[in-house]
């Protein structure tokens, strides 16, 4: 594919198969408000995931339970339902998203690039997701994030400062990350038997470049109750 001329495939996966222990409920179904070219809209935050990349995407896989995927179904759009396929999630968030990329392989319209998106942050902008996909025109991979505004201090087990790090040179990693279809498959293949907790620090282990993408303190990850607020 010439990268540079041709609109690419894009697929995106977006993970719901958690359990949020942290949250008490299943977080995905709590309801927000989000910003839309009609005004505010009163919708769930896997919908509202799920909704913004819509638009720039030719499909959708979700790895879930049975609860996220009867939701989906009932409260997105149906003509949008075509574009949503549902998946077994895994033990780890890792197998969920392995269990999506074998879906797309199987595909007969196997993507070139993929985004994978954590379904508890509905506030990405459609501007991260463009910036991502014409990133990858360039890149085989990319991560989306901030750097960060706090000083970083280690500490050992007990709570004991070790050193500072140059803030300067943290950052803080979010989703969307996206990357050239078969080097996230083939990553995902040969480190299945490990447990990483995104999809860049495959790249990183196996010492592909990863390009940070400098994103919006808003595109937050609900985590506890606070975080709807």
């Amino acid at each position: 594919m010439d990268t540079l001329n041709k609109k690419p495939i894009v697929g995106v996966v977006i993970t719901a198969g958690g359990i949020s222990s942290r949250f008490g409920t299943n977080k995905l179904l709590e309801n927000i408000e989000v910003q839309t070219t009609d005004g505010l809209k009163k919708t769930s935050v896997i919908c509202a995931a799920v909704e913004k990349f819509l638009p720039y995407t030719d499909e959708i896989v979700i790895p879930c339970h049975n609860d996220i995927q009867e939701h989906v179904k009932n409260h997105i759009m149906p003509e949008f339902h075509a574009k949503i396929k549902f998946v077994q999630f895994g033990k780890t968030r890792q197998q969920s998203i392995f269990n999506g990329l074998l879906e797309f392989e199987k595909s007969s319209n196997t993507p070139d690039i993929v985004l994978i998106h954590d379904g508890a942050r509905p506030f990405v902008t459609p501007e991260i997701i463009t910036k991502t996909i014409k990133t990858l025109k360039t890149k085989s991979a990319v991560c989306v994030g901030v750097y960060s505004t706090d000083t970083i201090k280690i500490t050992d087990k007990e709570g004991n400062i070790l050193k500072t790090i140059d803030r300067n040179t943290v950052f803080q990693a979010q989703t969307p990350q996206g990357f050239n279809f078969n080097t996230i498959l083939e990553a995902h293949k040969k480190l299945q038997d490990k447990n990483f907790t995104d999809d860049s620090s495959m790249l990183e282990f196996l010492n592909i470049p990863v390009f940070a993408l400098e994103g919006t303190v808003t595109n937050k990850k609900i985590t506890f109750k606070e975080d709807l607020l």
